[in-house]
């Protein structure tokens, strides 16, 4: 399985707080990795680093067997990186296809004067909601009146819509019921089946083991392991993240 995201020696420091200390990280093609760790461990600030939002103090950035420069989130959506945050970012009065199409519509001009290409757009977003096994009614309703794992779908369909390579995933089923974190869980391994890597950020170890390939595991600002999903345990995966596979019996 070939490499396409490899992070080496991150830091990065707030004042006199070290929030990642020389963190190395690996994404394979068609693969998900979970970034698990407590509070303050070091994840929303390596997610940061890879989606350029907040780039390291020092490291190395390859992706696709070359070294990047990536200082802005424009750098990483230029290599296909896409950001779903936990806010989701979703435009509420807005309908699903716009939302779809934020900052990208399509347009047409005439007589030199911009015009949205409505029709285009919807049609699009249909294509890529059926092909994602998303069920929307309408692409035209509102995303305000919808379900968490509906604005949770639409936002990861935005992604993947542009995103042509890695998505990263914050937190993607908190706050969901059951059947809703299902769905999203299931459209994860649709991301995977379709040619994506998937960082996925999780709290949620059941999740995490349930669609994971590989668990990187971050505490105090640093990697405390990672493992291969099918030959590791929740068990020891708490342990790395409390610090509890330090404790000498």
């Amino acid at each position: 399985m070939a490499t396409l995201l490899k992070l080496t020696g991150i830091t990065k420091s707030f004042g006199a707080v070290r929030a990642l200390r020389g963190v190395d990280f690996e994404l394979n093609e068609c693969e998900v990795v979970a970034l698990v760790g407590d509070n303050g461990a070091g994840k929303s600030t390596l997610v940061k680093a890879i989606s350029g939002a907040q780039p390291g103090d020092e490291g190395a950035y390859w992706f696709d067997g070359t070294q990047r420069d990536v200082k802005t989130p424009e750098d990483a959506l230029a290599l296909g990186i896409e950001t779903v945050y936990q806010d989701l970012a979703l435009f509420d009065n807005s309908d699903v296809a716009l939302n779809i199409f934020a900052g990208r519509e399509l347009l047409r001009r005439f007589l030199g004067i911009p015009f949205l290409r409505s029709k285009a757009m919807h049609d699009e977003a249909r294509d890529l909601l059926a092909s994602l096994n998303i069920h929307i009614q309408s692409t035209r309703l509102p995303v305000k009146g919808m379900s968490g794992g509906q604005r949770q779908s639409v936002a990861i369909a935005r992604a993947v819509a542009f995103g042509r390579k890695v998505v990263i995933l914050d937190e993607p089923t908190a706050a969901l019921g059951v059947p809703e974190q299902a769905k999203v869980l299931a459209l994860i391994m649709e991301l995977k089946n379709r040619g994506f890597s998937v960082i996925l950020i999780s709290h949620n170890l059941h999740h995490v083991f349930e669609v994971s390939d590989r668990i990187h595991v971050l505490r105090q600002g640093s990697t405390a392991g990672v493992r291969l999903t099918a030959e590791s345990t929740p068990d020891e995966i708490v342990r790395l993240i409390t610090g509890g596979d330090l404790v000498k019996h």
